[in-house]
Protein backbone atom coordinates (compact mmCIF):
# COMPACT_ATOMS: atom_id res chain seq x y z
CA UNK A 1 0.00 0.00 0.00
CA UNK A 2 1.39 3.42 -1.03
CA UNK A 3 1.07 5.74 1.97
CA UNK A 4 2.01 8.87 0.05
CA UNK A 5 -0.86 11.09 -1.09
CA UNK A 6 -1.14 11.71 -4.83
CA UNK A 7 -1.54 15.19 -6.26
CA UNK A 8 -5.26 14.42 -6.66
CA UNK A 9 -5.50 13.44 -3.00
CA UNK A 10 -3.79 16.67 -1.94
CA UNK A 11 -6.15 18.69 -4.14
CA UNK A 12 -9.10 16.93 -2.53
CA UNK A 13 -7.73 17.73 0.93
CA UNK A 14 -7.49 21.41 0.00
CA UNK A 15 -11.07 21.32 -1.28
CA UNK A 16 -12.34 19.65 1.91
CA UNK A 17 -10.40 22.07 4.11
CA UNK A 18 -11.71 25.11 2.25
CA UNK A 19 -15.30 23.89 2.54
CA UNK A 20 -15.00 23.27 6.29
CA UNK A 21 -13.33 26.59 6.92
CA UNK A 22 -16.14 28.35 5.07
CA UNK A 23 -19.16 26.39 6.32
CA UNK A 24 -18.55 25.11 9.87
CA UNK A 25 -20.45 27.39 12.30
CA UNK A 26 -18.16 28.85 14.97
CA UNK A 27 -20.49 27.91 17.81
CA UNK A 28 -20.45 24.24 16.80
CA UNK A 29 -16.68 24.26 16.43
CA UNK A 30 -16.31 25.77 19.90
CA UNK A 31 -18.55 23.14 21.48
CA UNK A 32 -16.65 20.25 19.90
CA UNK A 33 -13.19 21.56 20.71
CA UNK A 34 -14.13 22.37 24.31
CA UNK A 35 -15.89 19.02 24.92
CA UNK A 36 -19.24 20.72 25.50
CA UNK A 37 -22.56 18.98 24.95
CA UNK A 38 -24.29 19.03 21.58
CA UNK A 39 -28.04 19.48 21.19
CA UNK A 40 -30.28 17.81 18.63
CA UNK A 41 -30.33 21.06 16.67
CA UNK A 42 -26.52 21.08 16.59
CA UNK A 43 -26.39 17.60 15.07
CA UNK A 44 -29.16 18.30 12.56
CA UNK A 45 -27.73 21.67 11.46
CA UNK A 46 -24.37 20.16 10.57
CA UNK A 47 -25.91 17.05 8.98
CA UNK A 48 -28.07 19.18 6.70
CA UNK A 49 -25.15 21.46 5.80
CA UNK A 50 -23.20 18.44 4.55
CA UNK A 51 -26.30 16.99 2.87
CA UNK A 52 -26.64 20.12 0.73
CA UNK A 53 -23.04 19.64 -0.38
CA UNK A 54 -23.61 15.92 -1.01
CA UNK A 55 -20.94 14.97 1.52
CA UNK A 56 -22.95 13.65 4.46
CA UNK A 57 -22.49 9.96 3.58
CA UNK A 58 -18.85 9.51 2.46
CA UNK A 59 -19.08 5.71 2.32
CA UNK A 60 -22.24 5.52 0.21
CA UNK A 61 -22.07 4.67 -3.49
CA UNK A 62 -23.22 7.33 -5.95
CA UNK A 63 -26.33 5.34 -6.90
CA UNK A 64 -27.77 6.01 -3.43
CA UNK A 65 -26.64 9.63 -3.14
CA UNK A 66 -23.08 9.23 -1.88
CA UNK A 67 -20.12 11.19 -3.27
CA UNK A 68 -18.34 8.08 -4.58
CA UNK A 69 -15.13 8.82 -2.73
CA UNK A 70 -12.22 6.42 -2.53
CA UNK A 71 -11.00 4.97 0.77
CA UNK A 72 -8.18 7.52 0.86
CA UNK A 73 -10.57 10.40 0.26
CA UNK A 74 -12.84 9.18 3.06
CA UNK A 75 -9.83 9.02 5.37
CA UNK A 76 -8.75 12.54 4.39
CA UNK A 77 -12.29 13.82 4.96
CA UNK A 78 -12.39 12.28 8.44
CA UNK A 79 -9.05 13.87 9.28
CA UNK A 80 -10.13 17.29 8.03
CA UNK A 81 -13.42 17.12 9.95
CA UNK A 82 -11.48 16.27 13.09
CA UNK A 83 -8.99 19.06 12.45
CA UNK A 84 -11.79 21.58 12.03
CA UNK A 85 -13.76 20.31 15.03
CA UNK A 86 -17.05 19.35 13.39
CA UNK A 87 -19.91 17.65 15.21
CA UNK A 88 -20.01 13.95 14.34
CA UNK A 89 -22.53 12.67 11.83
CA UNK A 90 -24.52 10.30 14.01
CA UNK A 91 -23.78 6.78 12.79
CA UNK A 92 -27.12 5.07 13.39
CA UNK A 93 -28.69 6.10 10.10
CA UNK A 94 -25.81 6.90 7.74
CA UNK A 95 -23.24 4.29 8.76
CA UNK A 96 -25.23 1.50 10.41
CA UNK A 97 -28.76 0.85 9.17
CA UNK A 98 -28.20 2.34 5.69
CA UNK A 99 -25.54 -0.22 4.66
CA UNK A 100 -27.88 -3.00 5.81
CA UNK A 101 -30.77 -1.59 3.79
CA UNK A 102 -28.51 -1.21 0.75
CA UNK A 103 -27.24 -4.79 1.02
CA UNK A 104 -30.35 -6.66 2.14
CA UNK A 105 -33.37 -4.33 1.93
CA UNK A 106 -36.12 -4.30 -0.66
CA UNK A 107 -36.25 -1.75 -3.47
CA UNK A 108 -39.16 -0.06 -1.69
CA UNK A 109 -37.14 0.20 1.53
CA UNK A 110 -34.19 1.69 -0.31
CA UNK A 111 -36.39 4.22 -2.11
CA UNK A 112 -38.18 5.29 1.07
CA UNK A 113 -35.57 5.23 3.84
CA UNK A 114 -32.26 6.13 2.20
CA UNK A 115 -33.25 9.64 1.02
CA UNK A 116 -34.74 10.37 4.45
CA UNK A 117 -31.48 9.29 6.11
CA UNK A 118 -29.50 11.58 3.82
CA UNK A 119 -31.72 14.58 4.58
CA UNK A 120 -31.97 13.78 8.32
CA UNK A 121 -35.74 13.74 7.94
CA UNK A 122 -35.58 10.55 10.00
CA UNK A 123 -33.41 10.40 13.12
CA UNK A 124 -32.47 6.77 13.81
CA UNK A 125 -31.52 4.86 16.95
CA UNK A 126 -30.31 1.31 17.52
CA UNK A 127 -32.39 -1.41 19.21
CA UNK A 128 -29.89 -4.15 19.97
CA UNK A 129 -28.97 -4.45 23.67
CA UNK A 130 -31.45 -5.66 26.27
CA UNK A 131 -31.30 -6.34 30.00
CA UNK A 132 -29.57 -9.73 30.02
CA UNK A 133 -28.58 -9.49 26.35
CA UNK A 134 -25.68 -7.09 25.97
CA UNK A 135 -22.44 -8.76 24.92
CA UNK A 136 -24.45 -12.00 24.60
CA UNK A 137 -26.71 -10.27 22.11
CA UNK A 138 -28.14 -13.48 20.67
CA UNK A 139 -29.95 -14.08 23.98
CA UNK A 140 -32.35 -11.21 23.25
CA UNK A 141 -35.99 -11.75 24.20
CA UNK A 142 -37.90 -8.94 22.51
CA UNK A 143 -40.46 -10.84 20.43
CA UNK A 144 -42.21 -10.16 17.14
CA UNK A 145 -45.21 -12.36 16.34
CA UNK A 146 -46.78 -12.34 12.87
CA UNK A 147 -50.39 -11.14 12.75
CA UNK A 148 -51.50 -10.88 9.13
CA UNK A 149 -49.69 -7.95 7.52
CA UNK A 150 -48.09 -6.88 10.82
CA UNK A 151 -45.62 -8.03 13.43
CA UNK A 152 -46.66 -7.44 17.04
CA UNK A 153 -43.58 -6.49 19.04
CA UNK A 154 -43.22 -6.85 22.81
CA UNK A 155 -40.10 -6.39 24.92
CA UNK A 156 -37.44 -3.95 26.02
CA UNK A 157 -34.21 -2.46 24.68
CA UNK A 158 -31.67 -0.60 26.81
CA UNK A 159 -28.71 1.78 26.46
CA UNK A 160 -30.49 3.20 23.40
CA UNK A 161 -28.46 6.27 22.47
CA UNK A 162 -30.46 9.47 21.82
CA UNK A 163 -33.72 7.54 21.48
CA UNK A 164 -35.50 10.55 22.99
CA UNK A 165 -35.00 12.29 19.61
CA UNK A 166 -35.52 9.32 17.30
CA UNK A 167 -38.15 8.88 14.61
CA UNK A 168 -37.09 5.31 13.74
CA UNK A 169 -35.34 2.41 15.45
CA UNK A 170 -33.76 -0.62 13.79
CA UNK A 171 -34.40 -3.58 16.05
CA UNK A 172 -33.32 -7.15 16.47
CA UNK A 173 -36.37 -9.18 17.48
CA UNK A 174 -37.04 -12.85 18.12
CA UNK A 175 -39.37 -14.37 15.55
CA UNK A 176 -38.67 -18.04 16.32
CA UNK A 177 -37.89 -19.34 19.82
CA UNK A 178 -37.74 -23.00 18.80
CA UNK A 179 -34.37 -22.93 17.05
CA UNK A 180 -30.77 -22.13 17.96
CA UNK A 181 -30.86 -18.60 19.38
CA UNK A 182 -28.89 -17.01 16.52
CA UNK A 183 -31.24 -18.53 13.94
CA UNK A 184 -34.53 -17.13 15.26
CA UNK A 185 -33.77 -13.40 15.03
CA UNK A 186 -35.15 -10.90 12.52
CA UNK A 187 -34.28 -7.29 11.64
CA UNK A 188 -37.20 -4.85 11.89
CA UNK A 189 -37.52 -1.12 11.21
CA UNK A 190 -39.92 0.38 13.75
CA UNK A 191 -41.53 3.83 13.83
CA UNK A 192 -40.76 5.33 17.25
CA UNK A 193 -44.04 7.26 17.15
CA UNK A 194 -46.08 4.03 17.04
CA UNK A 195 -48.62 3.40 19.83
CA UNK A 196 -47.04 1.24 22.53
CA UNK A 197 -43.48 2.64 22.26
CA UNK A 198 -42.24 4.20 25.51
CA UNK A 199 -38.85 5.88 26.03
CA UNK A 200 -37.47 6.33 29.56
CA UNK A 201 -34.22 8.24 30.22
CA UNK A 202 -31.13 6.76 31.86
CA UNK A 203 -29.14 9.60 33.44
CA UNK A 204 -25.47 8.73 33.58
CA UNK A 205 -22.69 9.64 36.01
CA UNK A 206 -21.88 12.77 34.01
CA UNK A 207 -25.54 13.89 34.51
CA UNK A 208 -26.26 13.78 30.79
CA UNK A 209 -29.35 12.29 29.16
CA UNK A 210 -27.69 10.39 26.35
CA UNK A 211 -29.08 6.85 26.70
CA UNK A 212 -32.51 5.39 27.32
CA UNK A 213 -34.67 2.35 27.91
CA UNK A 214 -37.18 1.66 25.14
CA UNK A 215 -40.27 -0.46 25.84
CA UNK A 216 -42.53 -2.11 23.24
CA UNK A 217 -46.07 -2.98 24.34
CA UNK A 218 -47.99 -4.69 21.52
CA UNK A 219 -46.44 -2.41 18.91
CA UNK A 220 -47.74 -3.17 15.42
CA UNK A 221 -45.08 -3.01 12.71
CA UNK A 222 -45.91 -3.49 9.01
CA UNK A 223 -44.42 -6.65 7.51
CA UNK A 224 -42.85 -4.52 4.76
CA UNK A 225 -40.54 -3.12 7.45
CA UNK A 226 -38.81 -6.50 7.77
CA UNK A 227 -35.33 -6.23 6.25
CA UNK A 228 -34.33 -9.29 4.23
CA UNK A 229 -35.73 -12.63 5.30
CA UNK A 230 -37.42 -13.62 8.53
CA UNK A 231 -35.05 -15.33 11.00
CA UNK A 232 -31.96 -14.15 9.10
CA UNK A 233 -31.45 -11.03 11.20
CA UNK A 234 -28.32 -12.32 12.91
CA UNK A 235 -26.50 -12.23 9.57
CA UNK A 236 -27.58 -8.62 9.02
CA UNK A 237 -26.70 -7.72 12.61
CA UNK A 238 -23.13 -8.95 12.20
CA UNK A 239 -22.82 -7.05 8.92
CA UNK A 240 -23.96 -3.86 10.65
CA UNK A 241 -21.62 -4.34 13.61
CA UNK A 242 -18.66 -4.63 11.25
CA UNK A 243 -19.44 -1.13 9.95
CA UNK A 244 -20.01 0.17 13.49
CA UNK A 245 -16.75 -1.23 14.85
CA UNK A 246 -14.72 0.19 11.98
CA UNK A 247 -16.15 3.65 12.68
CA UNK A 248 -15.56 3.36 16.43
CA UNK A 249 -11.79 3.50 15.77
CA UNK A 250 -12.22 7.28 15.20
CA UNK A 251 -8.60 7.96 14.29
CA UNK A 252 -9.22 11.52 13.14
CA UNK A 253 -10.94 12.49 16.36
CA UNK A 254 -8.18 10.90 18.44
CA UNK A 255 -5.56 12.87 16.51
CA UNK A 256 -7.41 16.09 17.33
CA UNK A 257 -7.69 15.07 20.97
CA UNK A 258 -3.98 14.27 21.05
CA UNK A 259 -3.34 17.85 19.95
CA UNK A 260 -5.61 19.11 22.73
CA UNK A 261 -3.77 16.95 25.26
CA UNK A 262 -0.42 18.40 24.19
CA UNK A 263 -1.77 21.94 24.38
CA UNK A 264 -3.24 21.41 27.85
CA UNK A 265 -0.03 19.79 29.09
CA UNK A 266 2.04 22.66 27.69
CA UNK A 267 -0.04 25.14 29.71
CA UNK A 268 0.31 23.29 33.05
CA UNK A 269 3.45 23.44 35.15
CA UNK A 270 5.25 20.82 37.19
CA UNK A 271 8.27 21.85 39.24
CA UNK A 272 8.37 25.17 37.43
CA UNK A 273 8.38 23.67 33.92
CA UNK A 274 5.61 22.81 31.43
CA UNK A 275 4.15 19.39 32.17
CA UNK A 276 4.74 18.31 28.56
CA UNK A 277 8.49 18.52 29.29
CA UNK A 278 8.28 16.18 32.28
CA UNK A 279 10.03 12.95 31.16
CA UNK A 280 7.46 10.58 32.65
CA UNK A 281 4.42 12.43 31.30
CA UNK A 282 6.10 13.02 27.93
CA UNK A 283 6.81 9.28 27.67
CA UNK A 284 3.11 8.51 28.19
CA UNK A 285 2.14 10.96 25.46
CA UNK A 286 4.78 9.60 23.07
CA UNK A 287 3.67 6.00 23.65
CA UNK A 288 0.07 6.97 22.96
CA UNK A 289 1.03 8.82 19.78
CA UNK A 290 2.94 5.78 18.48
CA UNK A 291 -0.06 3.54 19.16
CA UNK A 292 -2.33 5.98 17.36
CA UNK A 293 -0.06 6.02 14.32
CA UNK A 294 -0.09 2.22 14.24
CA UNK A 295 -3.90 2.20 14.47
CA UNK A 296 -4.14 4.66 11.61
CA UNK A 297 -2.06 2.38 9.37
CA UNK A 298 -4.33 -0.55 10.26
CA UNK A 299 -7.44 1.50 9.47
CA UNK A 300 -5.96 2.42 6.10
CA UNK A 301 -5.30 -1.24 5.34
CA UNK A 302 -8.93 -2.11 6.12
CA UNK A 303 -10.36 0.83 4.16
CA UNK A 304 -8.17 -0.05 1.19
CA UNK A 305 -10.29 -3.19 0.72
CA UNK A 306 -12.80 -1.10 -1.21
CA UNK A 307 -15.22 -3.83 -2.19
CA UNK A 308 -15.08 -5.99 0.91
CA UNK A 309 -17.43 -5.64 3.89
CA UNK A 310 -15.63 -5.25 7.24
CA UNK A 311 -14.76 -8.63 8.77
CA UNK A 312 -13.08 -9.70 12.00
CA UNK A 313 -10.37 -7.09 11.47
CA UNK A 314 -13.01 -4.55 12.54
CA UNK A 315 -12.72 -6.05 16.03
CA UNK A 316 -9.04 -5.11 16.09
CA UNK A 317 -9.90 -1.52 15.20
CA UNK A 318 -12.62 -1.41 17.84
CA UNK A 319 -10.38 -2.66 20.66
CA UNK A 320 -7.37 -0.48 19.90
CA UNK A 321 -9.42 2.57 18.96
CA UNK A 322 -11.40 2.59 22.19
CA UNK A 323 -8.35 1.90 24.34
CA UNK A 324 -6.61 4.91 22.79
CA UNK A 325 -9.67 7.11 23.29
CA UNK A 326 -9.86 6.16 26.95
CA UNK A 327 -6.15 6.76 27.48
CA UNK A 328 -6.52 10.23 25.97
CA UNK A 329 -9.23 11.15 28.48
CA UNK A 330 -7.15 9.70 31.33
CA UNK A 331 -4.09 11.75 30.43
CA UNK A 332 -6.15 14.92 30.06
CA UNK A 333 -7.50 14.49 33.58
CA UNK A 334 -4.01 13.69 34.83
CA UNK A 335 -2.68 16.85 33.17
CA UNK A 336 -5.12 19.21 34.92
CA UNK A 337 -5.06 17.34 38.22
CA UNK A 338 -7.53 18.50 40.91
CA UNK A 339 -9.01 21.13 38.56
CA UNK A 340 -10.79 18.30 36.73
CA UNK A 341 -12.89 17.57 39.83
CA UNK A 342 -15.29 20.58 39.89
CA UNK A 343 -18.45 19.92 37.86
CA UNK A 344 -20.21 22.79 36.06
CA UNK A 345 -23.35 21.55 34.23
CA UNK A 346 -24.31 25.06 33.08
CA UNK A 347 -21.03 25.44 31.21
CA UNK A 348 -21.31 21.94 29.73
CA UNK A 349 -24.75 22.85 28.35
CA UNK A 350 -23.44 26.20 26.99
CA UNK A 351 -25.79 28.10 29.30
CA UNK A 352 -22.81 30.21 30.42
CA UNK A 353 -19.88 31.40 28.26
CA UNK A 354 -17.22 30.36 30.79
CA UNK A 355 -16.86 27.91 33.64
CA UNK A 356 -17.65 29.23 37.10
CA UNK A 357 -14.33 27.67 38.20
CA UNK A 358 -12.40 29.93 35.78
CA UNK A 359 -10.74 27.07 33.89
CA UNK A 360 -12.60 26.36 30.65
CA UNK A 361 -10.19 23.63 29.53
CA UNK A 362 -10.47 21.66 32.78
CA UNK A 363 -14.20 22.07 33.44
CA UNK A 364 -15.52 19.45 30.95
CA UNK A 365 -12.78 16.85 31.44
CA UNK A 366 -14.26 14.81 34.29
CA UNK A 367 -17.56 14.40 32.42
CA UNK A 368 -15.61 13.62 29.23
CA UNK A 369 -13.58 10.99 31.08
CA UNK A 370 -16.65 9.32 32.60
CA UNK A 371 -18.52 9.33 29.29
CA UNK A 372 -15.67 7.55 27.51
CA UNK A 373 -15.74 4.62 29.94
CA UNK A 374 -18.52 3.31 27.69
CA UNK A 375 -16.39 2.97 24.56
CA UNK A 376 -14.87 -0.37 25.56
CA UNK A 377 -18.40 -1.74 26.11
CA UNK A 378 -20.64 -0.48 23.29
CA UNK A 379 -20.49 -2.02 19.84
CA UNK A 380 -19.72 -5.34 21.52
CA UNK A 381 -17.47 -5.31 24.59
CA UNK A 382 -13.72 -5.49 24.06
CA UNK A 383 -13.66 -8.87 25.80
CA UNK A 384 -16.03 -10.23 23.15
CA UNK A 385 -13.94 -8.60 20.41
CA UNK A 386 -10.84 -10.40 21.69
CA UNK A 387 -12.73 -13.70 21.47
CA UNK A 388 -13.62 -12.88 17.85
CA UNK A 389 -9.98 -12.05 17.06
CA UNK A 390 -8.82 -15.26 18.74
CA UNK A 391 -11.24 -17.46 16.83
CA UNK A 392 -11.53 -15.83 13.40
CA UNK A 393 -8.09 -14.30 12.88
CA UNK A 394 -5.73 -16.41 14.98
CA UNK A 395 -7.72 -19.64 14.53
CA UNK A 396 -7.36 -20.64 18.16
Amino acid sequence: MDLNYTSEDLAFRDQARAFLDANLPADLQHKVRQHLRLSKDDYVRWHQTLAKQGWVAPGWPTEFGGPGWSAVQRHIWEEECARAGTPPILPFGVNMVAPVIMAFGSDAQKAHFLPRILSCEDWWCQGYSEPGAGSDLASLKTSAERDGDFYVVNGQKTWTTLAQHADMIFCLVRTDSGVRKQEGISFLLIDMHSPGVTVRPIIMLDEDHEVNEVFFDHVRVPVQNLVGKENKGWTYAKYLLGHERTGIAAVGRSKRELGSLKRIAAQRNKNGKPLIDDPLFAAKVATLEIELMALEMTVMRVLAQEHKAPGPEASVLKVRGTEIQQTLTELMVEAVGPMALPFDPAYLESATPHSVFDDDDAAPLAAHYFNFRKTSIYGGSNEIQRNIITQMILGL
